[in-house]
């Protein structure tokens, strides 16, 4: 009995010791020095922000008298489930960080943020501790705003997401915080992805919700570390998703300064093989190595390869965050383009239906036959015939099966019918919209103007164009 006393107390000695070691091993760690953050995400700065107010007003309105009438009317809503908002079209750049379980989301969000040993601080953990989805933005004050507040504020660009069900608005939060770097960006925390998990398990579409904020994310950060490096299915799901958007994404190898030099290129490898079969793209992805926690790099590790990498990063989110209007007026115009191609494919089925009707013909019969096999009646083809559209914009041809699923074809009207004598007719705006209007808004941020006065010259505001060949 004596030995085994003695034993539980060379064990708790021992316990008390490491605890004691580990402790003064934390003391000893240095705080990261931040003037190379605050330098490049142009933090020190006091200059006033551009003020783009004409140019989101112009864009608001070119969005809802020349694109969003096309938009109703064919109800594209339905076929791409996009529907643009108010508050999406004057939202802030949103960086959406995407990744396995606990390999540094929240922390890399708290270190970009320095909301280290504050009341604002994500929480942060070795275990799975991000359970929502959590939208970090600018605010007067800390605040915390519940996902079904969000959900209803129709001045924000999250009202969509009502559509996800209640469950999904419980695991959506918002928390505002006073930091000037989130007066230019607003941040998506997302729960990390366990394999082991079935997506029904979490109690809403995680992938549906994830493609959400995928469309509408400016950089998409997927964040990996060296211990978690497999691909599993929700993970090649999450690829997937990500298709088209590879200008986007930033993938970033955290904790490197955990590993030696000779581990470290034996991950950098894996990593690259475990992604090659997911990202179809002709140029290997960029991979970012370092490790983003305000603590300094762990001694004897490559300190300015990391601290170069970080910088590397910060330059791609300065550059978005500089580049916001730009790439909000060609979203829109990329918006404009599919809805265009779908008005001209649905008045190509309804005007294919129309000719192939005849008195004693089942209209049911007649329709489906077209959309079971458009190609036997030259649908697509004719489009890429008759307009300037290109063959890599076409939809999927399987997604007008659905789409018409639910929406008859006899409740649509031909283009050629879409006209009035005071509005003019839908198609011709659009195409005035992609071709000019947006154009010379994006030209006027170009050229230097003031971004707040714009010149009926340049962006055509006014309500009647100018005849260039006219002689005065």
């Amino acid at each position: 009995m004596k030995r085994l006393d003695l034993l539980c107390c060379c064990v708790a000695s021992l316990l008390l010791l490491g605890t004691a070691e580990e402790a003064e091993d934390a003391s000893k760690l240095t705080k990261r020095d931040r003037s190379h953050l605050e330098n490049t995400l142009k933090l020190n700065e006091d200059k006033p922000a551009d003020d783009f107010s004409g140019v989101l007003q112009r864009l608001r309105k070119i969005y809802h008298s020349s694109i969003k009438p096309l938009e109703q009317s064919y109800r594209y809503n339905e076929l791409r489930q996009h529907e643009i908002t108010d508050g999406e079209i004057t939202s802030k750049p949103m960086v959406l960080f995407l990744g396995p379980w606990s390999v540094g989301k929240s922390s890399m969000i708290n270190y970009l943020l320095g909301l280290d040993n504050t009341p604002y601080q994500l929480y942060t953990g070795a275990e799975p501790t991000t359970s929502e989805f959590t939208v970090i933005m600018h605010g007067p004050k800390l605040k915390t705003i519940e996902g079904i507040v969000m959900a209803a504020d129709s001045a924000r660009s999250f009202s969509p997401l009502e559509k996800f069900g209640q469950n999904f608005l419980e695991k959506l939060i918002g928390i505002e915080v006073p930091h000037k770097l989130l007066e230019r960006v607003t941040f998506v925390d997302t729960p990390g992805i366990i394999e082991n998990r079935k997506q029904q398990e979490r109690g809403y579409p995680f992938n549906d919700v994830c493609q959400w904020f995928i469309d509408r994310a400016d950089l998409i950060f997927i964040v990996f570390d060296p211990t978690k490096l497999d691909v599993g299915l929700e993970l090649e799901m999450l690829f997937r998703q990500l298709k088209g958007r590879e200008s986007q994404i930033r993938i970033i190898l955290n904790k490197a300064d955990s590993l030696a030099t000779q581990e470290l290129m034996r991950v950098y490898g894996a990593l690259f093989w475990s992604l090659a079969p997911l990202i179809n793209v002709t140029e290997p992805p960029r991979v970012y190595v370092s490790s983003f926690w305000p603590q300094d790099y762990h001694p004897d590790t490559h300190r300015d390869l990391f601290l170069k990498e970080e910088i590397s990063l910060l330059e791609d989110l300065n550059q978005v965050i500089e580049n916001r209007m730009e790439n909000k007026i060609a979203f829109i115009r990329q918006h404009a383009i599919r809805v265009r191609i779908h008005a001209l494919l649905v008045d190509r089925y309804l005007q294919t239906y129309k000719d192939k009707m005849t008195f004693f013909s089942d209209g049911e019969l007649v329709f489906r036959d077209i959309v079971e096999d458009p190609d036997k009646f030259f649908i697509f083809k004719s489009i890429l015939a008759k307009t300037n559209v290109s063959k890599f914009d076409l939809p999927n041809r399987e997604a007008y099966k659905d789409f018409f699923g639910i929406n008859p074809i006899t409740s649509f009207k031909l283009l050629s019918q879409q006209c009035s004598y005071m509005g003019g007719c839908f198609l011709e705006k659009i195409e005035k919209a992609i071709t000019r209007e947006l154009p010379d808004l994006l030209g006027s941020i170009g050229l230097g103007k003031k971004p707040n006065v714009l010149s009926c010259d340049i962006t055509g505001c006014g309500e009647t164009p100018k005849n260039r060949y006219r002689k005065p």
